[in-house]
């Protein structure tokens, strides 16, 4: 079973310690000693799997991920925290945690843990193909593929060019794609969504001669 996790631990040896025991075990992992880029690397990159610590600088960790799920996001996340009264961990799983382990902890039942969480919350809901011309999507894998080519892109790239293709026939002004894509048009600015399509079209079109994603003045932009 492969998987992206991040991991948020405040203390480096001990960070450390689980990005090499997880690695080992065949997964993919992104280690922060606090949360302040947390949220972005969420948006931008598919992670399957949050491991997070409470007693962290600046916000609490268990604060943090209710944050996440008032946001809507609902990646799985594991409490790994030296609290440990019974109020503490109902605390956890009532702020969005799945699961909880305390410290000190075991680390061949941590991996466990994470292969059962990671088995019961796979879902099949992404499964299908979308298309447009040369452009192939597969969301059950993640994958963009242009003219047959596999075409390394972000999540937050995938989820903004599938917003295109399903929406093929209309012209999507930039507060629908933020709330859409980004699921909030209040925090962001219009540049965010130009940045991000440029960066998009450089991938996806290097040699500028497609034309896929066309910007209509005043408007937004439309898939061509």
């Amino acid at each position: 079973m492969s998987a992206n996790i991040v991991i948020v631990e405040d203390e480096e040896d001990l960070l450390e310690l689980l990005e090499y025991n997880l690695t080992k075990e065949g997964f993919e992992t992104i280690g922060f000693l606090n949360t302040k880029t947390v949220a972005q690397i969420l948006d931008e990159e598919e992670i399957d799997l949050l491991i997070m610590d409470r007693n962290l600088p600046g916000v609490e960790g268990s604060e943090f991920v209710s944050e996440l799920r008032n946001d809507g996001i609902d990646i799985p996340v594991i409490f790994l925290s030296a609290k440990d009264r019974d109020s503490e961990i109902e605390e956890g799983f009532l702020r969005g945690g799945d699961d909880y382990i305390t410290k000190p902890f075991n680390m061949k039942e941590l991996v466990l843990r994470v292969r059962s969480i990671l088995k019961r919350t796979s879902k099949k809901l992404n499964e299908g193909k979308l298309s447009y011309k040369d452009l192939t999507l597969d969301k059950s894998t993640r994958e963009l593929r242009v003219d047959g080519n596999i075409v390394e892109v972000t999540k937050l790239e995938f989820d903004l060019l599938s917003e295109f293709i399903i929406n093929k026939n209309s012209v999507l002004d930039r507060d629908y794609l933020l709330e859409s894509v980004w699921g909030d048009s209040e925090n962001y600015q219009y540049k965010t969504v130009n940045v991000a399509i440029n960066r998009l079209k450089e991938k996806i079109d290097p040699n500028k001669n497609k034309d896929y994603i066309q910007t209509v003045r005043g408007v937004g932009y439309k898939l061509c």
